[in-house]
């Protein structure tokens, strides 16, 4: 793409539609409602759209209102959100395999996307009386911080993580996490060469994961990946499970590719 092209597309950006984005963005990264003082400041709109802003946004459902005054995603984008999952023509296949690694790992089970930097998880499935902390549909984490985001990463070349990636340090969820490119490298090599990720407490304190990529396209966008308390993932665990996962993703690889997913 040349310069010129650059900046025509640039100029067919809109403003409006931007702010709405951001706006929506915030809120779902919020881990509870934001008081319209905290969000316009973390936005930094003139006053007078800011406030037209949420005002449509209200009134059409996409953002609602706490009784003390802030603001909160509303119940249109679980509708919006929900759709993209209706049309996705791997999930109800993905579902059936999560539930087959669910029963055959004992521990929970999940599914989930590249989505630049990060992942989405899509579905899970969780184990009998698990306490469901470790992640949720629609959840959306760095891609560095996680199994699953670690073994799509490993996919990609040199120059396709280099596009994919923001700059080191990459964020820390927990003291674990990996932040720099030099262990991140070395964590992608070793997937690479065992062919599943494993993430401790990365994400979570007191959570091991293990994931394998879903080849059913290349570079490969979906992984699945089982969750383990860290008490449970002794070396020959780890060794079994890693080794359903593996089996399980390249199952479903087959499976999406014989109904001509790709």
């Amino acid at each position: 793409m040349n310069v010129q092209t650059i900046e025509a597309a640039a100029t067919r950006r809109v403003k409006s539609a931007e702010r709405t984005l951001e706006l929506l963005d915030t809120l779902s990264r919020a881990r509870e409602p934001l008081s319209v003082a905290d969000l316009h400041r973390a936005l930094g709109y003139p006053r007078s759209s800011f406030h037209q802003l949420i005002h449509t946004m209200t009134d059409t459902g996409w953002v609602e209102l706490t009784p003390d005054g802030r603001v909160m995603i509303g119940p249109r984008a679980l509708a919006v959100g929900t759709s993209y999952l209706d049309r996705d023509a791997a999930l109800p296949i993905a579902r059936t395999a999560l539930e087959r690694l669910r029963d055959a790992t004992g521990y929970t089970a999940h599914f989930a996307r590249l989505d630049g930097a990060h992942v989405l998880y899509l579905d899970s499935r969780y184990a009998h009386n698990a306490a469901r902390a470790t992640s949720r549909v629609g959840r959306h984490l760095p891609a560095t911080a996680t199994s699953l985001g670690k073994a799509l990463l490993a996919e990609l070349s040199a120059s396709e993580l280099d596009r994919t990636l923001p700059r080191a340090p990459y964020p820390a969820l927990t003291p674990h996490t990996i932040t720099t490119r030099d262990r991140l490298e070395e964590d992608l090599e070793r997937i690479r060469r065992d062919g599943y990720a494993l993430e401790e407490e990365e994400n979570t304190l007191g959570v091991t994961c293990i994931a394998a990529a879903i080849g059913y396209r290349i570079p490969a966008t979906d992984a699945i990946s089982c969750s383990m308390p860290l008490s449970h993932a002794t070396a020959e665990e780890r060794t079994r499970v890693a080794r359903i996962v593996i089996a399980a993703a390249q199952d479903l690889a087959a499976e999406l590719r014989s109904q001509g997913l790709r």
